[in-house]
């Protein structure tokens, strides 16, 4: 892997020179807009609304306009003026336990590796952190942008996410929070149970992505010039209720479940 991003972690005086390596990758089947008739790319020109000029990538410039249509040109002098202390540090915050942190304000992963120099203070900080329970609020800026952040501890290694900031999060505004559902006893037993009957440790290894499969089968048969035959499965039918398909559903879940050991022949169960 290439690092994307090099500087420290700052706590209190500490200082831990590290490499910033992005963690996750999409595996999407890639694909071009191209012309149906003869697969020739298709290729977009920048050109300028004023005066209908291609422009070079050179001469473009960051604008940001204003609500009477105006422009204002920043450019790459106008924004290095901008101060950014975090632009080669990890400036810790504070520490807090984990489940305080929604999921929801995560955004990307990054392993973080010590340098040679650092790596005695990095694992110092590793094993704190892991023995805690708790994980390092900070901030880092990648990228021209500043971010608030995470540090955990994953795989005996320091993992940081990076976060959107309480602000870039909206406010659900749903009618229906506002309503009076009523939920029948005997529904919320049954859905109960059939979460309890589905309840499984999470094994990322299981799952995998059938679209993206089925999709690069397509690919290559497509290049092979043979058929490809689907593999869906027909919908079942519609439940007459939501009870019956409560009812449907802890049925099919109950028949998945594996079943019990059986005990060794000639030995009586204890008491």
């Amino acid at each position: 892997m290439r690092s994307m991003w090099k500087g420290v972690i700052s706590f209190g005086l500490v200082t831990i020179p590290v490499k910033l390596y992005t963690a996750t990758e999409q595996r999407d089947v890639s694909f071009r807009q191209v012309h149906a008739e003869d697969g020739g790319r298709i290729h977009f020109r920048r050109v300028c609304s004023v005066d209908g000029a291609e422009v070079p990538f050179s001469d473009v410039a960051k604008g940001y306009e204003l609500p009477d249509g105006e422009m204002v040109v920043l450019t790459d002098d106008d924004l290095a003026d901008l101060p950014l202390p975090t632009a080669r540090s990890i400036e810790v915050l504070n520490f807090s336990p984990a489940e305080q942190v929604d999921p929801i304000l995560w955004n990307r992963s990054y392993y973080v590796e010590p340098e040679q120099a650092g790596a005695r203070a990095y694992v110092l900080l590793r094993d704190a952190l892991d023995r805690s329970g708790k994980v390092a609020v900070t901030k880092v800026a990648l990228r021209q942008r500043e971010s608030l952040a995470t540090l955990r501890v994953r795989d005996g290694l320091l993992v940081l996410e990076t976060m959107l900031w309480p602000d870039e999060v909206r406010v659900p505004d749903f009618e229906f929070l506002d309503q009076d559902i009523d939920v029948r006893a005997q529904e919320l037993r049954m859905a109960t149970s059939l979460i309890d009957s589905m309840t499984a440790d999470f094994e990322p290894d299981e799952y995998h992505d059938s679209y993206r499969e089925a999709l690069q089968e397509l690919v290559e048969a497509k290049v092979e010039g043979r058929e490809v035959t689907s593999s869906a499965e027909p919908a079942p039918a519609e439940p007459a209720s939501l009870l019956d398909a409560l009812q449907a559903s802890l049925d099919a879940a109950t028949k998945k479940r594996p079943a019990p050991a059986k005990r060794p022949a000639g030995r009586r169960a204890s008491a």
